[in-house]
């Protein structure tokens, strides 16, 4: 059970503490955050709210740890990583416990995704055994005009300390993702878990505590956007910001000065189906793709372009499908769960009533209770409905019937966001045109959108982020090259 047993020493009473310099504290401040259950309504769980001097404190603190741990060899890094990896898997019931209570994520799915974090933990330190432990090394007679007279030693050496912001729909996954690759590369690391979510993350964090990691090498600090948010994105002892979320993203992007920026802003993803496309195959990757956990994904299909010929049969095949979804809360493994919040239900409804002012043709007529959406086909979208651009994150999704392919890859270049996309067709000459004419991070061939398996890249373009996740490049990110060159006094040749 959530703060009990191994956790205990992370609950007091009624709030949850933060984690600082190896130890859980409560903040100075007296004050806490309340976390909203999207299911019942109620508050949940109550987390510290930290003050401006407790995050300084805490940065003062990772830069300290991460110069000892800079020293640290290589495979003791990843034995501890090996090691909180199997701590969170052991401990997997009671962080799931969390997801399901904080975020309505489907028990099962909540589950799946505190073992896939533990795996992507393990994969991490492996890769960066391998990554980390080899350098480049270059003579410099191999450009013109020089003798064999300079040997370059070419490494990658940390960053220093890494500010790691999650959002709530993955708040232990995508933590993980930013935390392990940091700690391998030999960083600190200074996680603001989403306040939908912060409870599993601190759980998360104290596997990682229970690991044996050194004391300040990895802090999370939970409280109030309005009153640590800026100050900890600003802060001058960060030295790399991994950030996965919204729009806030952009505003972080333009305050954070001359430090690297590695960022996910979220996505709406096109599907392109064609008129030789394997409609049974479209139907389930639409509905795994735009409806699994609400919705609530930055790979999920967000909009279908289906060519008009074959637009009928595909949403008859969709609506059957739908039709079987079962909704209800997340303790029974439903498929459609509350989302996360009552405003992001409004902004939802919001797209929804734009639409049906506007004419879309609803398949479904639109159900919510609460936080509860049920899921919802919207067909014959045009382009002038909001629904048709903006990202709803949640169980609605529009379909955008095309006469041509040119017309759908249009659409899909035309947005704010390029995260992901998909085409399905039996074609492969016609797939891999069509997947080259898409301006987005990833195009799947005959399957929706996904993030994974988690060593493949993962990037957006424009408003969709900046820079490429995935284990190796996460690695490569969150360092840098240092080059030492031994000058000969005399040229030097191998054998010569």
């Amino acid at each position: 059970m959530a703060g009990t047993g191994v956790f205990a020493e992370i609950f007091d009473e009624e709030v949850y503490k933060y984690y600082s310099e190896g130890e859980w504290k409560k903040s100075s401040s007296g004050k806490s955050v309340g976390i909203i259950n999207p299911t019942t309504r109620k508050t949940q769980y109550k987390v510290q709210a930290c003050t401006q001097q407790e995050v300084n404190k805490v940065m003062e603190t990772a830069k300290n740890a991460q110069k000892a741990w800079a020293k640290t060899p290589l495979w003791k890094r990843a034995e501890l990583l090996h090691k909180a990896a199997a701590i969170l898997k052991e401990h997997k019931a009671p962080i799931a416990e969390c997801l399901v209570k904080e975020i309505a994520k489907p028990a099962k799915d909540a589950v799946s995704e505190v073992v896939r974090s533990g795996d992507f933990v393990s994969y991490c330190a492996e890769e960066g055994v391998r990554l980390l432990g080899q350098g480049t090394f270059l003579t410099s007679d191999s450009f013109p005009g020089n003798e064999r007279s300079k040997y370059c030693l070419v490494s990658k050496i940390p960053l220093g300390v890494i500010l790691a912001i999650p959002p709530f729909n993955y708040p232990v996954n995508l933590a993980v993702s930013k935390i392990a690759p940091a700690l391998i590369a030999g960083n600190s690391l200074v996680l603001k878990p989403p306040t939908q979510g912060a409870v599993a993350a601190l759980h998360m964090v104290h596997c990682f505590h229970l690991a044996g990691f050194p004391k300040g090498l990895i802090s999370c600090v939970t409280g109030k956007g309005s009153e640590i948010g800026d100050f900890l994105t600003m802060h001058p002892g960060v030295n790399c910001i991994s950030f996965t979320g919204g729009d806030t993203g952009i505003a972080i992007s333009k305050k954070a000065g001359m430090i690297p920026l590695q960022m996910e802003l979220g996505g709406k993803d096109a599907c392109i189906v064609l008129e030789d496309a394997d409609l049974d195959l479209v139907a389930s990757n639409i509905i795994k793709g735009g409806f699994s956990y609400s919705g609530q994904r930055c790979t999920a299909v967000k909009v279908v372009l289906v060519m008009e010929s074959v637009a009928d049969t595909l949403v008859e095949k969709v609506n059957s499908k739908v039709a079987k979804l079962k909704v209800g809360p997340p303790e029974d493994d439903c498929d459609i769960t509350p989302v996360v919040s009552e405003s992001s239900a409004n902004f939802i409804e919001g797209l929804v009533m734009d639409a049906k002012q506007k004419n879309a043709t609803f398949c479904q007529e639109y159900k919510r209770e609460g936080n509860l959406i049920w899921p919802l086909l919207l067909d014959n979208v045009r382009p002038d409905m909001r629904i048709a651009w903006e990202e709803p994150f949640g169980p609605v999704l529009p379909v955008i019937r095309i006469n041509s392919v040119e017309e759908g890859i249009h659409h899909c270049n035309a947005s704010n966001f390029g995260l992901q996309g998909c085409v399905f067709t039996r074609d492969i000459n016609k797939a891999m045109l069509i997947s080259d004419a898409m301006e987005s991070g990833t195009i799947q061939i005959n399957s929706a959108p996904a993030r994974g398996p988690d060593h493949f890249p993962f990037q957006g373009l424009r408003d969709s982020g900046i820079g490429s996740q995935g284990i190796t490049n996460s690695i490569n990110m969150m360092t840098k090259i240092k080059s030492v060159v031994i000058n000969l006094p005399t040229p030097s040749y191998s054998m010569g």
